[in-house]
């Protein structure tokens, strides 16, 4: 798959032993890592879905850790190479990434195999509580070509 301009998936490593096991998210001495803003993390229950948001200075970096996640971006940046490109990408414990998502880039996700969806960000800015850098339409929003149906088949 073409990643949009500016994405980056970076596959995670679990590092087990006899008590269970680690697995680093993002390090200051990644190349992924840029600025440290604040750290959250989001649920989303099964059937729900939860998209689309875009930021105009925010870079996000989403680790699903529990559950799988269906994560959907959409490129409508006019000077962007990737313009109009859709991205799918399936995060969680049978997939454990670091999705780096960059500013203007349409995002959302589902909730995959019936267990609630559990993401942390490490977004690059705080959240501004007077001033929220999120602008948002509709899950269904006819601009963004794609449908979050389940493709069966």
């Amino acid at each position: 798959m073409q990643l949009i301009e500016g994405v980056v998936l970076k596959p995670l490593r679990l590092i087990p032993d006899d008590r269970g096991y680690l697995m680093e998210m993002l390090r200051s001495d990644w190349p992924e890592f840029m600025k440290f803003g604040q750290a959250y993390i989001t649920a989303c229950y099964p059937g729900v879905i939860k998209a689309w948001h875009y930021h105009k200075l925010q870079w996000d970096h989403f680790v699903c850790v529990g559950g799988m996640a269906r994560v959907v971006l959409y490129d409508p940046r006019d000077n962007s190479p990737t313009r109009g490109l859709v991205n799918v990408f399936h995060l969680g414990y049978l997939n454990p990434c670091l999705l780096k998502i960059p500013p203007e880039v349409y995002h959302g996700f589902t909730a995959e195999g019936g267990q609630t969806a559990l993401i942390v960000n490490f977004p690059t800015e705080l959240y501004n509580y007077s001033r929220p850098d999120e602008y948002r339409l509709p899950y269904n929003d006819p601009s963004i070509p794609y449908s979050w149906e389940v493709r069966h088949g």
